[in-house]
């Protein structure tokens, strides 16, 4: 019986014994992506005004009538470059030219006769440079003086003094007319047509919208990353368009 109960009892502890478990191998999923080096974009909060880069303000040097334009002289007409923006009235200004220069050529009239006894190698000269003189148009140059003692007679007959006053009367009557210096848009007219022009009056603005300037304030720990050149992209208020420009120029005045 013990022995039995020996073999019985072990039968029962053999029975009650359990496999072992064998561990499952647990494989974690890890989302990787490749390396690409690029420039880490810097961002600096600031806002400003676009200014046209090419802005031109109309001022009258002389005074006259605002007789025409090449276009209506509105806000918002295009101009193009070289079209006439304004013409004053010069019709008395150009008789006094005319007038000017009738003077100066029977001025030169009366300097052949002793330009052809005293000086007859320079009298072919000014004999077609006579013919050359107009009074409808800008007087040419002068002939060139190589002898000083001829030099000396021009002078002292008045021939340099009253050809220079024409120079400087034909520049002002070229201020009668104030042409386009480049392609663009007039955004602020104060004349109408047929308005006196006073010298020194404000006519308008002129501008070229194909170039705009954003002066903007930096702050200091983004003085050292400003370069002269370098490229900058530049985002609207409401954030739906961007615009790519240059730093053009830095400002050295500290706020």
């Amino acid at each position: 019986m013990l022995v039995a109960a020996f073999f019985g009892a072990k039968a029962i502890i053999s029975a009650n014994k359990q496999p072992k478990p064998v561990a499952k191998e647990v494989v974690k999923t890890v989302f990787v992506t490749p390396v690409s080096n690029t420039t880490v974009p810097i961002t600096v909060a600031a806002n400003g005004t676009l200014m046209a880069k090419n802005r031109l303000q109309l001022y009258a040097e002389v005074q006259g009538v605002f007789n025409s334009s090449s276009r209506d002289f509105k806000p918002g007409q295009e101009y193009r470059r070289g079209e006439v923006l304004l013409r004053l009235d010069a019709d008395e200004f150009y008789a006094s030219v005319q007038s000017a220069r009738s003077e100066f050529y029977n001025l030169i009239t009366s300097l052949m006769p002793d330009l052809r006894l005293d000086y007859p190698e320079a009298y072919p000269v000014w004999q077609n440079y006579l013919s050359s003189i107009s009074i409808d148009k800008s007087l040419p140059a002068l002939p060139e003086l190589k002898d000083d003692k001829l030099g000396y007679f021009i002078s002292g007959r008045g021939i340099t003094t009253a050809y220079y006053n024409i120079k400087n009367q034909e520049q002002r009557l070229g201020k009668y007319v104030m042409r386009a210096p480049f392609d663009g848009i007039l955004t602020a007219a104060l004349v109408n047509k047929g308005t006196l022009v006073r010298t020194g009056q404000q006519l308008g603005e002129f501008i070229d919208p194909s170039s705009y300037e954003l002066e903007l304030a930096v702050s200091k720990e983004f003085s050292d990353l400003l370069k002269r050149g370098a490229a900058v992209t530049l985002v609207n208020l409401n954030k739906t368009r961007t615009y790519t420009g240059t730093v053009s120029r830095i400002n050295a005045k500290i706020d």
